[in-house]
């Protein structure tokens, strides 16, 4: 046996056997140290567990950290630990769900959330989480988020834990039909930030990818970055005119001493000032913010200011003006493109009414610092169904204005309920009290973000695909520990997680770390040896 505290050690255990009835007694003390014909006790696992999967430590750091407390064990051996540290939270987990729905019920009940995430060809991770206690309470890892395979999840759910109050989602198709065949009389909600987003990309996606297919086909990136290095050698070496320059552009006058090699100077701040444009999306990325179409504008301002200093004579020789002409000429070709110029034009104007629907929904704003973790503003439900209300009459105040944006009419009118709802009066212990749901999904967006942010930290790899495959579906109970109260419940009066765990049925654990190995997908070792050849086609 390998503990913590002894390190390895030989344990010597009599069994006893009842003549009457056969009942067999081992030794309480062996089981309270590690589980039963296995060799590393429950501490060793809970380290391990909470090493790889709270501190995002890998194999290698966690097989030294080991080493230094003088037990050995293999990388191999500590996934398998892991693996383990999860089945058995998890069966600590539903042992405990009677105090979990108690402590929810004095809330007032649970709002869940569902989502799910893949990436790649990975299977999807899918969770159910209450949007009031922040507590993982189900997963499931299912092929895609096909109606058919999520009802068995939420069925289980609605077995183990009841009927929420109120369930909050994105708009996916198969989550809203089985929601409606699991939850038909429970109030739905739709997540205002999915719900602004799939309205502005089908509003603004066409139009947005032909203007990056033309302005890739013009190479004006390329050919700009070609002009700026160029320029980089010839006028940014000398700091002295850089703070020349700035001071002309904070004064309002240029500066004399620097005169001659204001246009390459300048030209080259330009085109930098042009690229600046995808650094200021805030953190929405589009439809919320069009990088590529602000690039446009910028070249036409650019174009415009260049066009109108081109004629001043600047002391010195005539080619000091050679890079305001060639940048200009080269913009002069760009902004000739006729289909570039209404593709713009068209996006420029349902990108106003797109953010007029942000300013309504009061999420989202382009003003906005929060990026994806934006839950909206803490307006009231009933002033934002107004004001929404308002933005859709003026959609239809004009019929050229309602044919343009008819789809996105019947978008909002088929999702209006699911928007705007009143807040939900629940009885608790104390009394009745009123529950409004989050406007967003966004608390299970933030959780499978940083789900990824550790397994990259952990992993050391961008990829997280082989990593969704492999992991057992549960692993996102281990998030909960860091919720006090939750921890407390399945403590369930232990005073450490590896004495909670030696009260489970370690018989139970092995059935389900073999059924969850079964069900991973794996390639053969033989199949592996056969597919790392590259001539395998041949």
């Amino acid at each position: 046996i390998v503990t913590m505290d002894i390190g390895a050690f030989k344990a010597k255990e009599t069994v006893l056997e009842c003549p009457h009835d056969k009942t067999v007694f081992t030794s309480p003390l062996l089981r309270a140290l590690a589980p039963a014909k296995c060799t590393y006790g429950f501490d060793v696992i809970v380290h391990i567990g909470m090493l790889l999967f709270v501190h995002c430590c890998n194999e290698r750091e966690i097989m030294k950290d080991l080493a230094a407390r003088n037990i050995f064990i293999s990388e191999r051996e500590i996934g398998y630990q892991g693996r383990k540290f999860v089945v058995y939270l998890a069966l600590a987990h539903r042992e405990s769900r009677k105090q979990l729905i108690d402590s929810m019920a004095k809330r007032g009940g649970y709002i869940l959330h569902v989502d799910g995430t893949c990436e790649g060809d990975s299977p999807f991770l899918f969770c159910g989480l209450d949007g009031i206690s922040e507590i993982v309470l189900d997963n499931i890892k299912i092929p895609s988020e096909r109606k058919e395979l999520l009802i068995p999840s939420f069925q289980r759910i609605k077995e183990q834990y009841g009927d929420p109050v109120a369930l909050v989602h994105d708009m996916g198709i198969g989550i809203l039909m089985a929601v409606e065949e699991v939850f038909p009389d429970i109030a739905d909600f739709i997540c205002h930030f999915h719900f602004l987003r799939d309205i502005g990309k089908d509003l603004l996606l066409k139009d947005y990818q032909g203007i990056i297919k033309k302005l890739r086909e013009h190479d004006v990136r390329g050919l700009l970055r070609q002009k700026a290095r160029y320029l980089e050698k010839k006028a940014v070496q000398d700091s002295e005119i850089i703070a020349d320059l700035k001071v002309s552009l904070e004064n309002g006058e240029l500066m004399t001493a620097c005169v001659e090699r204001i246009p390459a100077l300048s030209t080259y701040t330009l085109i930098h000032w042009a690229f600046e444009s995808s650094g200021k999306s805030s953190g929405y990325g589009f439809p919320f913010y069009r990088r590529h179409l602000e690039f446009y504008q910028r070249l036409k301002k650019i174009h415009c200011l260049l066009g109108n200093i081109s004629d001043i004579r600047l002391r010195g020789e005539a080619k000091d003006n050679r890079s305001f002409i060639q940048v200009q000429k080269l913009l002069q070709e760009v902004l000739a493109d006729k289909e570039l110029n209404e593709l713009a034009a068209n996006m420029k104007a349902k990108a106003k009414v797109f953010d007029k629907l942000r300013e309504a929904l009061r999420i989202a704003m382009p003003e906005g610092k929060n990026g994806l973790n934006d839950d909206g503003d803490e307006t009231d439900i009933k002033t934002i169904e107004k004001k929404v209300t308002g933005f859709r009459d003026w959609l239809e105040s004009d019929e050229k204005r309602k044919e343009t944006y008819l789809k996105m009419i019947e978008q909002m009118d088929k999702y209006w309920e699911k928007l705007f709802a009143d807040p939900l009066v629940v009885n608790t212990p104390q009394g009745q009290t009123i529950i409004t749901p989050q406007r967003t999904n966004n608390i299970l967006e933030r959780f499978f973000r940083g789900e990824k942010r550790r397994n990259r930290k952990k992993s050391g790899t961008a990829s997280l695909n082989k990593t969704l495959k492999t992991i057992l579906a549960d692993t996102p109970l281990v998030r909960n520990l860091e919720n006090e109260d939750y921890l407390n419940i399945i403590l369930n009066g232990c005073s450490t997680m590896a004495e909670r765990f030696s009260q489970i049925d370690d018989k139970i654990a092995r059935e389900q770390l073999k059924e969850a190995e079964k069900n991973q997908e794996k390639i053969p070792p033989k199949v592996k040896s056969i597919i790392k050849q590259p001539d395998l086609p041949e």
